[in-house]
């Protein structure tokens, strides 16, 4: 009997959402963790009390409306400042993601569960990482920090959801 060679499947993710974060309504808060959120294209994430819907000077829907950092560059930040470790959500992320370099995909469509987003900047640290650790804003700096991002098609965003490069298919 002859044997039937297959080629081993092509892996298309590129990393993972490890946890998703929203903010709450009054400023400074903890942000409240949940498994699911619903994206919406021009708006953010649902529920998201800080950035959702907001409109720019000119009434033009905002460019922030998600914030993205790797979990591993968070452990490498605490391991440096000689931390345990630093909780999901504590560095106020909405979504912490494992398995890839997002600074690497700027300017490029991600697909992020259903959704898609644009990650269109580098995140800047705000005096707030100086409260979990001292030196930590200072740490995070010079693409750090991870990405901000526009929905640019709305979907649903979970929890192990794979993240990958958007290619518009046919």
């Amino acid at each position: 009997m002859q044997e039937i060679w297959q080629s081993p499947p092509v892996v298309t993710f590129m990393g993972t959402v490890a946890s998703l974060h929203l903010h709450a309504e009054v400023g400074g808060e903890p942000l409240r963790a949940v498994s699911e959120v619903y994206a919406e294209a021009g708006k953010g994430l649902v529920g998201d009390a800080r950035v959702f819907g907001r409109k720019n000077q000119k009434g033009q829907p905002g460019r922030r409306q998600v914030s993205l950092i790797a979990r591993e560059e968070i452990a490498r930040h605490a391991a440096t400042l000689g931390l345990p470790e630093i909780a999901p959500g504590v560095v106020r992320s909405n979504i912490e993601t494992t398995g890839m370099n997002l600074v690497s995909y700027l300017h490029r469509e991600m697909e992020v569960g259903e959704a898609v987003l644009l990650f269109y900047e580098a995140r800047t640290p705000c005096w707030k990482m100086d409260r979990i650790a001292p030196g930590l804003q200072a740490m995070m700096s010079q693409g750090r920090q991870g990405v901000l991002a526009q929905v640019v098609r709305s979907g649903w965003i979970r929890t192990g959801d794979a993240m990958r490069p958007f290619s518009a298919r046919l």
